[in-house]
């Protein structure tokens, strides 16, 4: 009987951990890439670029942070050719809670980690 309560629990926790994975990806739809989209900027040029000048999830976090709560040009990783085709971003209203959720959701799903295929 404890063992079909525990994997009961445990069962209920995943469920709510996977609800709670959506909400967070629908979130940074709707604060960061639905503009993406719209725009059409390339997120994996962005993370690309992000990740050769800063190297690190942590310092990328810092940097994107920093850019969208006082966007210019320069202190974009973008260069200048870049906001010729592409709009400058607006300051960020969000809160700092939820923009450095977004940040790490927007690593996250852009991590060319998770691209590499390693042979045996």
């Amino acid at each position: 009987m404890g063992k079909i309560i525990g994997f009961l629990l445990f069962l209920g926790t995943l469920i709510a951990a996977s609800q709670e994975i959506g909400l967070d990806e629908k979130q940074l739809q709707e604060d960061c890439l639905q503009c993406h989209q719209k725009q059409q900027i390339p997120n994996e040029m962005v993370y690309r670029r992000y990740l050769s000048i800063y190297s690190t999830h942590g310092r990328m976090k810092e940097a994107m942070a920093a850019y969208l709560k006082d966007p210019k040009k320069d202190h974009s990783t973008m260069p200048p050719q870049f906001f010729l085709k592409f709009p400058m971003k607006e300051k960020s209203m969000l809160e700092e809670e939820r923009l450095r959720k977004d940040i790490k959701l927007y690593l996250d799903k852009f991590d060319i980690k998770k691209k590499l295929i390693l042979q045996p």
